[in-house]
């Protein structure tokens, strides 16, 4: 599934540059993500995501595939796995840069995503339109975090907290996101048929096998 947006970063192009290229700066900006490893240009960390009553957490790793600074182009390989089995995500995102002026950059992304497991349930039409709010979260929060300390460079150094309140391992809430009561409960239903359907099927075999024990 491929997915395209856009979104304008409130600084110069060089200094959306280096922000765009530190994990440090973007992860803490991401809504559920944290960053436990950078080194080079590959990383490691958690993304949660909530879904009803179901938290995934998903671990995984990215790397930096390519970084075109002529062409402010960068390109990020990722992929995690819920740590309980529940499925697997993966996403080839593409980020092009253009100065919108002295003082704003826009950022154009395309983002190849594969699901598997429960997220998978949901429609392109409904994972859009939640990629959609989560991006416009992380833009609000990085030009937070520009704002806050005016230079990429001086954010790679901070060692206090971040100006967003957002604890660091708030998940990302799916169904507050989805929007419509109709895509939530869509969304719940699918929610409850993939935890429940199991369970079924195992008592359906239980009582056949005594059925037949004591037959």
């Amino acid at each position: 599934m491929q997915l395209q947006s856009k979104f304008t970063i409130a600084a110069p192009l060089e200094t959306a540059w280096e922000t765009v290229n530190n994990p440090e700066i973007v992860a803490p900006c991401l809504p559920g993500a944290v960053l436990t490893e950078y080194e080079g240009d590959s990383f490691t960390g958690t993304v949660k995501m909530k879904l009803g009553p179901i938290t995934l957490n998903y671990r995984g790793t990215g790397t930096y595939v390519e970084r075109d600074k002529a062409g402010r182009t960068v390109v990020i390989d990722a992929s995690g796995r819920d740590g309980r089995g529940n499925g697997t995500a993966r996403a080839v995102i593409t980020a092009r840069m253009t100065a919108d002026g002295p003082d704003k950059t826009e950022v154009a992304m395309v983002t190849d995503i594969a699901l598997t497991g429960r997220p998978a349930q949901f429609g392109r039409g409904m994972i859009a339109d939640v990629t959609d709010k989560i991006i416009s979260q992380f833009s609000a929060r990085l030009a937070e975090e520009l704002a806050g300390s005016g230079t990429a460079g001086s954010l790679a150094s901070e060692s206090g907290d971040r100006p967003s309140s957002r604890r660091a391992d708030e998940p990302i809430n799916v169904l507050e996101l989805a929007g419509t009561p109709r895509a939530v409960q869509i969304a719940y239903g699918l929610i409850a048929l993939g935890v429940l359907l199991p369970v079924c099927l195992k008592v359906v075999r239980r009582l056949r096998a005594q059925s037949t024990e004591h037959a």
